[in-house]
């Protein structure tokens, strides 16, 4: 049994970047779908698939490299874990990197990105930051 799942799929990706592999799987869950295309959607990965087999359900995270193999993901960091819960309000949300990362937020109204829970002025659960 795993304890943190979102933190297990943050350093899948993090090793599958710095090997510099082309695609890394993940057990699948709807929390981490969600999480995933938010990476999609902001242009850390190039895609997510789920694909079922014999067992149970998985998804494929495509990873995204630049010119001379550089990783679209710098680093990646789990903020809020189930020891420690971090929560913030909408002018507490942190800026990554100047604005050049994200952070993603589990909210009342789903899981979102801190540029889109800003603009719709909700707080929520700090998830993890990217850049």
């Amino acid at each position: 049994m795993m304890t943190d799942p979102i933190a297990d799929m943050l350093t899948r990706i993090r090793n599958a970047a710095l090997a510099r592999h082309d695609r890394t799987d993940v057990p699948a869950s709807r929390m981490k779908a969600a999480v995933a295309n938010i990476l999609k959607s902001e242009g850390f990965i190039a895609d997510v698939r789920e694909t079922e087999g014999d067992g149970p359900k998985k998804l494929t995270i495509v990873l995204k490299y630049g010119r001379d193999r550089q990783s679209a993901i710098d680093g990646v960091k789990r903020i809020s874990r189930p020891g420690r819960r971090v929560y913030v309000r909408h002018d507490g949300i942190p800026r990554v990197r100047s604005g050049l990362g994200i952070s993603i937020l589990s909210t009342s109204h789903g899981i979102m990105s801190d540029r889109e829970a800003r603009r719709m002025k909700i707080g929520g659960e700090l998830l993890c930051e990217v850049w």
